[in-house]
């Protein structure tokens, strides 16, 4: 988080911040520390908020301390509420920002190979925006802007099934059978998925976009995959694939990874990356320009 902003939501809310590190850290001294804030005032504040409570807000345990129920429930109002106030600092920072702002943006790590030739071509129209980036899986991705950490995403699968967000389809990537170079079909140029029912697969864990995908397109060729491995990035689902633990469905590489042979298939599948936004939430006047270009650089 920008400086400025970090300093506006610590004058405004300091309470919701204490709240929501406690429930991801469960450590006072490391919360005190993450804040900047001594360790006394910390003891303090969870005192004073349980005395205004009536009831604690944390228990100790081991050398940590755990959120009680009622301090896990205010710990979650907190998280929402600063999802809704840390846009909001960071539109009034931008206000008295000479420099041209900031879009913070996420996308998922398949998409490293497009994202900076956006990125480029958006620099050259508006040189002095600021980009905080964040690549990680589509679960993260879409938590991260619901909670306000980021303006918008490019993830996939689209559509996204969930109330309160916008999207905008902006590439189809061909997904591919990787196998491993000394498989039985590694000589082939064109496979159907059936023909690897009875293999070991690898894939992303349940609820990231890949396994969905990866889930449905199997069972519409008529069998559940054999999951041998489940990882948290295609990165990792390659690396498995190179050393022959398994077949997987991942979006072509460029180059392709060692150890690892890529294989149409047929009938060709693809998946749907798309530009997501919270719908009815402002967005800094960098963002909504970079989202502006990137929605007329689609490609459709």
């Amino acid at each position: 988080m920008d400086d400025r902003v970090e300093r506006l939501v610590t004058e405004l809310a300091p309470r919701l911040r204490l709240l929501r590190a406690l429930a991801e850290e469960q450590h006072i001294t490391r919360v005190a520390e993450r804040l900047a804030v001594p360790q006394p005032t910390v003891s303090r504040w969870l005192a004073e908020l349980g005395r205004s409570l009536g009831a604690p807000v944390v228990v100790r345990s081991g050398r940590g301390v755990q959120l009680t129920r009622a301090g896990r429930m205010l710990a979650e109002a907190a998280t929402q509420s600063l999802g809704a106030l840390e846009p909001g600092c960071r539109r009034a920072a931008e206000e008295a920002d000479p420099k041209g702002g900031h879009v913070a943006f996420g996308f998922l790590r398949t998409m490293s190979p497009w994202v900076p030739a956006l990125l480029r071509e958006f620099k050259r129209r508006r040189p002095t925006v600021r980009f905080t980036l964040m690549q990680n899986a589509h679960p993260t991705v879409l938590e991260k802007l619901r909670e306000g950490a980021i303006d918008l995403a490019l993830t996939s699968p689209m559509p996204v099934d969930e109330p309160g967000l916008e999207t905008c389809p902006w590439v189809e990537q061909e997904l591919v059978l990787a196998v491993p170079a000394d498989h039985r079909l590694a000589a082939r140029r064109r496979v159907r998925l059936r023909e690897v029912a009875e293999d070991a697969f690898v894939t992303t864990r349940p609820g990231y976009g890949l396994r969905q995908v990866t889930d449905k397109l199997c069972a519409a060729a008529g069998f559940t995959p054999r999951l041998a491995f489940e990882g948290d990035d295609v990165d990792t689902v390659r690396g498995l694939v190179s050393a022959s633990l398994g077949v997987a469905l991942v979006p072509r590489a460029d180059p392709p990874t060692r150890g690892v042979v890529e294989l149409t298939i047929t009938p060709r599948p693809t998946r749907t990356v798309g530009l997501v936004w919270v719908a009815g939430r402002p967005i800094p006047a960098a963002g909504r320009a970079f989202r502006d270009f990137a929605v007329s650089h689609a490609h459709r």
